[in-house]
């Protein structure tokens, strides 16, 4: 991740870590460690990754399906589509009928794997509209971005700011 950070370092600390909070399994989560590593402000910390994390979703709400179709064709990627696609597929079984809530709540937990990125390909599965899958991944991520960094910096600091 360090590296990837120095890679587009060269545009500034804010740039690399917008950057980086869009990479599918890095994400927010990452982005925020990176960011209290880096001793940036957390609160510009927040904004960046919840804003990096979110702004590649809708494009993979509305053409996941269609991408993992199309690289399963080819077959250096058709094992890992086809191991993607069960993992979606269990995921969207869980979720089911509570899919907003659900969704969101999947979303918010901080571990690898249930990220936006995954919320998402999980809401094309489900068919979800972008209208509706959107919003339940934008609480999911700020949930999750609240928690990663009252964890990575410590909710005393967090909480200084608003006393």
């Amino acid at each position: 991740m360090t590296g990837i950070y120095q890679w587009f370092s060269f545009a500034g600390q804010e740039t690399a870590l917008f950057i980086i909070s869009m990479i599918p399994v890095i994400e927010l989560r990452g982005a925020v460690i990176l960011g209290a590593a880096m001793d940036m402000a957390w609160y510009k910390v927040f904004i960046i990754s919840v804003i990096g994390n979110l702004l590649p979703i809708p494009f993979v709400l509305l053409f996941i399906k269609r991408v993992l179709y199309m690289l399963k064709r080819y077959p250096a990627f058709a094992g890992f589509i086809s191991w993607y696609e069960g993992r979606l597929v269990r995921h969207s079984e869980r979720i089911g009928a509570l899919s907003f809530w659900a969704l969101a709540i999947f979303v918010s937990i901080p571990l690898p794997g249930t990220g936006a990125w995954t919320g998402a390909g999980i809401a094309a599965f489900l068919n979800m509209r972008l209208r509706k899958a959107f919003p339940a991944i934008v609480i999911g991520v700020l949930i999750a971005g609240i928690v990663m960094t009252a964890g990575s910096y410590g909710v005393v600091n967090v909480l200084k700011v608003f006393m």
